[in-house]
């Protein structure tokens, strides 16, 4: 489950918490156009950074797993160094470097010293592999390879095929609809000068953002900001990617598999960051879901029944409608019987919604630990880089508490009716009891 992602904030249990100051977050851009979120953060002589770009698997065009093999072949080869002197250059000064793609985006992470000359040498060789990576035709051969393997691999984890026929089912031709990796037909399609031309067209300054978390000041972080993104060609932002249609009708596709457990999923596309109905369907969710052992579906299937082991939902918002996800894996000859309790589960928490003592419970539960969510330079990069992406307010971690606390039980009956139809709900199950004559339903 990446490119989330897509996960949450601060406690709420009493006034003072309402008005908890959470990180300040400054914003600019270069003379190139980069955005750059900034936050100062003393604690430790350290500094995470972060560099995101509008070039995730939605930008694959034909040659799916494009993206995040692009984003592989970065660190293995830039400028005056191969795969082993960038590791020594980094391993010399302390730093560590890692790349990756999602759905919406590909990035470049890099911590770092914040000694002169410690971190003037990060910089540096972040900066080749930002501007001027080699995709050498040794190193993509064996990338290549990689890949296909780990494809092939998955090809014998019902769990991996149920999630991408999922997918599939949801999105159909849709960019999201193809996992991030690709396909085993279309990488081995994939060419050298591909990545080269995908490189191009999306590593530019102004399909760029720099976050910088860490002990530097502003005057710094803008040198550091300029110093990895200098070599960038200026280039165009990446067009919109586009909306995603709604399923006209429900379906469920079985699949067998010799597995001795049936992997189910069923959901809908539904939710786009920043969309008004986030807070409801998050809080209504952890409720249904997301709440673990307190949660409705856990009860329902695991407690009372004894159906499943694992059973949750969640939404996953995208720059797109992301996905409503609700899951289990259960033994074959409980699948029929635990998808029917699953889908009375959800449609009665339609109708009926959750009780005030669930909401309560729920609000604090969600606010009561997110503070040890972002208690580290690199926790705390990895959600101004999300708000950064996707244009969320800059204040919005100090306003999640109070968004939280604002949800009423009308608020989530009201949002979950309007969003979620289990009519339209696209259901997959996998595995070796899932069905016996090799048919679609």
């Amino acid at each position: 489950m990446s490119v989330d992602l897509l996960r949450f904030l601060l406690p709420l249990l009493l006034w003072p918490l309402l008005v908890h100051a959470g990180p300040r977050i400054q914003h600019w851009e270069t003379p190139a156009g980069v955005r750059v979120y900034f936050v100062h953060n003393p604690e430790l002589p350290l500094v995470d950074l972060q560099v995101v770009f509008d070039a995730g698997s939605a930008r694959d065009g034909d040659h799916h797993g494009l993206a995040s093999l692009t984003a592989a072949l970065l660190d293995k080869g830039a400028g005056d160094w191969d795969a082993d002197g960038i590791a020594r250059r980094l391993e010399n000064v302390g730093a560590e470097l890692s790349t990756g793609a999602s759905r919406d985006s590909a990035w470049l992470d890099l911590r770092s010293l914040t000694e002169t000359d410690k971190l003037a040498v990060a910089l540096e060789t972040a900066a080749a592999i930002l501007a001027h990576p080699r995709f050498a035709r040794r190193d993509f051969e064996r990338e290549k390879r990689r890949l296909l393997q780990a494809l092939r691999q998955q090809q014998e984890s019902p769990g991996q095929i149920a999630a991408r026929r999922f997918y599939r089912m949801l999105y159909g031709d849709h960019p999201y609809g193809h996992p991030p990796e690709g396909e085993i037909d279309t990488v081995k399609a994939i060419e050298r000068d591909d990545l080269a031309a995908f490189h191009e067209r999306y590593y530019v300054a102004r399909n760029a953002i720099v976050v910088i978390v860490g002990a530097v000041d502003r005057d710094r972080a803008d040198r550091i900001a300029r110093r990895l993104t200098d070599g960038l060609p200026l280039g165009e932002a990446a067009p919109a990617i586009p909306p995603v249609p709604l399923p006209e009708k429900g379906r469920t596709e079985r699949r067998l598999f010799p597995s001795v457990q049936t992997h189910i999923y069923t959901g809908m596309p539904v939710l786009r960051r920043g969309d008004p109905d986030y807070f409801p369907l998050y809080v209504g969710n952890h409720i249904l879901g997301g709440g673990g052992f307190t949660s409705r579906i856990v009860k329902e299937i695991r407690e009372k029944r004894g159906l499943s082991y694992s059973a949750y939902s969640y939404f996953l918002p995208l720059k797109e409608k992301g996905p409503f996800v609700a899951a289990l894996q259960t033994r074959n000859d409980a699948a029929d019987a635990a998808l029917e309790v699953l889908q009375a589960t959800i449609r009665d928490y339609l109708d009926q919604g959750p009780t005030e003592a669930e909401l309560k419970a729920a609000k604090k539960n969600i606010t009561g630990g997110f503070v040890l969510r972002y208690d580290s330079n690199a926790k705390l990069a990895d959600y101004v880089a999300m708000i950064a992406f996707y244009g969320l307010p800059l204040d919005y971690l100090d306003r999640f508490p109070e968004q939280v606390s604002r949800v009423t039980r009308q608020d989530i009956v009201a949002a979950f009716r309007r969003r979620l139809d289990p009519d339209r709900f696209q259901t997959v199950l996998v595995g070796g009891g899932a069905m016996n004559d090799g048919k679609k339903e």
